[in-house]
């Protein structure tokens, strides 16, 4: 019973469409006749406009509720997905504090001191930055009373931005990967490519028509290819192994097809920093 109201509704609800659109039709029939008297054409003119309204206000309301139901079923996917990610996120903190616990059981064990792994960080605000500077330098709220020291690097939340090259008390002026001086970008780096090995080479530089690091002495051969992730080494003392660079954007070869120099393209926006972290290796002595 209830199935056959639900369907004599429906019917209803035909009929009255189609009869609205024969007065629609009827009406603009009566309102294009140039001979039809103008009293007709108005009374056209008025049951077309009536008959719109009454189409178009359940037409809009149905148009609405479509609207409604797909951002709702965006915003149910979206959610979906930020679960997922929230879930991945908390694994990966999981596995990474096993994995450190782990590490720090061997290094006990082996009785080791220090690897090229370890260090700890200082977190700093960025209180300067000069316009006429902008690529080159900028000044952090941290400093020697911190136990800052010069040469330590310096990151964002995306990767290594550049070292410390001056220390005060309470701040000190840290300069850019993106600066000509190659002291500043000058990281031993490996790059690990897709097949799994590890090329060594040492940042010698950024270009600032491409806005990317260069990477050279490298020999190797090694297939280095684009989108490669590009880390420090840990060799030469200054800096611990693993913090991330960037990624491989081009490889090009010397004239004679021998050394290679790689472009790497910064992890980190070093137009947009604000809070940065200073590493501090903690092997003494190096």
């Amino acid at each position: 019973m209830q199935k056959f109201f639900s369907n004599k509704k429906l019917i209803v609800l035909l009929i009255m469409l189609i009869v609205c659109m024969g007065f629609i039709a009827m009406s603009v029939g009566l309102r294009n006749n140039k001979k039809s008297p103008s009293f007709v054409r108005q009374f056209g003119n008025d049951v077309t406009g009536i008959t719109n309204q009454v189409i178009s206000v359940p037409a809009n309301g149905i148009g609405r509720g479509v609207d409604a139901l797909t951002d709702l079923i965006n915003t149910y996917q979206e959610n979906k997905e930020l679960k997922a990610q929230l879930d991945d996120l908390a694994q990966t903190k999981v596995q990474t504090q096993t994995l450190k616990e782990e590490n720090a059981s061997l290094k006990k064990e082996l009785g080791l001191k220090g690897t090229l792994t370890d260090y700890t960080t200082v977190n700093a605000s960025v209180l300067s930055r000069n316009p006429d500077n902008w690529q080159n330098a900028l000044v952090i709220n941290k400093g020697a009373l911190a136990g800052l020291k010069k040469d330590m690097p310096v990151m964002s939340e995306s990767g290594i931005i550049g070292r410390i090259v001056e220390v005060n008390k309470t701040n000190s002026k840290v300069e850019l990967v993106s600066s000509t001086d190659q002291s500043s970008n000058g990281f031993a780096a490996v790059v690990n490519t897709k097949d799994g090995k590890q090329v060594n080479g040492i940042m010698s530089g950024y270009n600032a028509d491409r806005k990317q690091l260069k990477l050279g002495q490298i020999k190797t051969d090694a297939a280095i290819e684009k989108g490669d992730k590009v880390i420090t080494s840990g060799l030469g003392g200054l800096t611990p192994k693993g913090l991330y660079l960037g990624k491989v954007a081009a490889v090009k070869k010397d004239d004679f097809g021998l050394a290679l120099t790689v472009y790497v393209t910064p992890a980190a926006d070093l137009n947009n920093l604000t809070v940065v972290t200073v590493i501090k290796r903690t092997i003494e002595g190096e």
